[in-house]
């Protein structure tokens, strides 16, 4: 989360002269408020997606509030199933638009409080009101990629649903195979299509033909996974990155760990330091501290997770394949004679030693 180049720097930040607009999306009907920190808001509903009326409420809400026909206007919605287009399209209109973190807005804490899009839209355009006022910390503001950026992460997002998609159909076959005392280790190749082929006569109709739909299906998402992966391996091996080319040397991370890692993370977002890496991942602990009570809650988890995972078993893999780096000495000396629990606990607390990748051992 960072603040975006559209954001105003440096600048006045004086609410007069200028109109909010907060977007409430939903899937049918998107809720607007507009107001000029001067009058009360007002609302309007529109079709999702209508990019036209919404800048007639644009309009209409410069008149109510007495503004110029160009008075600028800042507005914001909550980063969701929308995505980045509606951020992209105010902005070309001169729009100066946010995307924030829902999770990081501040909300009641009554047991009971009222809910409905239009308090959560007002609670929303109160927000940049004061983000412009000089609030940084009201809520966390999404860096947004460009759209070759953006276009960059859906294949290896893909290729991580057809994993899922696969193991779904490969447990379904095993599971209908145990209603009648049929058990096999694994489902696919020549070993299954022998066995299968043996076996299938013994099931009823119906569930025979289930089972081979099921297979056709698997077979499908196999062919699929495996495209994906030399169209990653292709691509690593050409250069097209050379962040990738420089993690798939070292031991333990392969072609789609480091297209992962640079598509997610390096290939496009910069840090400073390594608290901003751990930020950005999910990793920073999570103290409660209340006068005399000092509980540590883990780490937060509110980032990144695909890069999260990954980094977690990669961590794991520098263990068995770099058992020589100062950094497995590190965490041999500090957890090998603890329990599994804390030897998890470490692998996610253990610091970065950007030294350490100096002695990182290349493949072969």
């Amino acid at each position: 989360m960072d603040t975006p180049d559209t954001a105003l720097r440096g600048q006045n930040a004086t609410a007069g002269g200028r109109l909010y607009m907060a977007f409430e999306l939903g899937e049918k009907n998107w809720k607007l408020s507009l107001g000029d920190c001067q009058s009360a808001p007002s609302r309007c509903t529109v079709a999702a997606g209508d990019t036209t009326a919404v800048l007639t409420a644009i309009a209409n809400a410069r008149t109510r509030c007495h503004l110029d026909a160009d008075a600028p206007v800042d507005s914001c919605y909550e980063a969701g199933r929308d995505g980045f287009w509606l951020h992209r399209w105010p902005t070309e209109q001169g729009i100066v638009n946010l995307v924030v973190d829902s999770a990081s807005m501040k909300v009641s804490r009554r047991a009971r409080r009222a809910k409905t899009d239009w308090l959560d839209s007002d609670k929303l355009l109160s927000m940049p009101m004061r983000y412009y006022a000089g609030e940084r910390r009201v809520w966390a503001v999404a860096r947004i990629p460009t759209p070759e950026q953006e276009d960059d992460r859906s294949l290896h997002r893909e290729f991580e649903r057809l994993r899922k998609e696969q193991t779904a159909h490969t447990n379904r076959i095993r599971s209908l195979l145990v209603l009648h005392n049929l058990r096999v280790r694994s489902v696919g190749g020549r070993i299954w299509t022998h066995w299968w082929t043996r076996q299938r006569e013994l099931l009823a109709p119906g569930l025979r033909a289930e089972i081979d739909r099921e297979c056709e299906r698997l077979a499908l998402v196999r062919r699929q996974i495996r495209l994906l992966e030399v169209q990653q391996e292709q691509q690593v091996r050409s250069g097209a990155h050379p962040g990738m080319a420089l993690l798939a040397q070292l031991a333990g991370i392969g072609a789609g760990s480091a297209w992962t890692m640079v598509r997610e993370l390096f290939g496009w977002r910069q840090f400073r330091n390594r608290r901003e890496v751990a930020g950005c991942l999910g990793l920073t602990p999570t103290p409660y501290a209340s006068g005399t009570s000092e509980v540590e809650l883990g780490i937060s988890k509110a980032g990144n997770r695909r890069c999260r995972w990954l980094m977690v078993e990669l961590a794991w893999s520098w263990l068995r394949l770099q058992p020589g780096s100062q950094l497995s000495h590190w965490f041999n000396e500090r957890f090998a004679g603890t329990g599994k629990r804390m030897q998890r606990i470490g692998m996610r607390r253990g610091r970065t030693a950007s030294h350490d990748c100096t002695m990182a051992v290349p493949k072969g």
